[in-house]
């Protein structure tokens, strides 16, 4: 029982120290890529998709 324990402790260190930051990074650049003034003409356009007739 007690190597099961210290292989959950090992996952749940691993989890907390290495995915978390890596998932916040990846999350920020996802925002940043959203806001970047270079790509407001493009959301502009698929904003007006649906309003669209052809």
């Amino acid at each position: 029982m007690k190597a099961i324990l210290s292989v959950h402790n090992l996952a749940s260190e691993l989890v907390t120290t290495i995915w978390t930051p890596v998932f916040v990074a990846i999350f920020l650049a996802i925002i940043a890529y959203a806001f970047w003034p270079r790509n407001k003409a493009v959301f502009d356009e698929a904003a007006h998709l649906p309003l669209r007739e052809e």
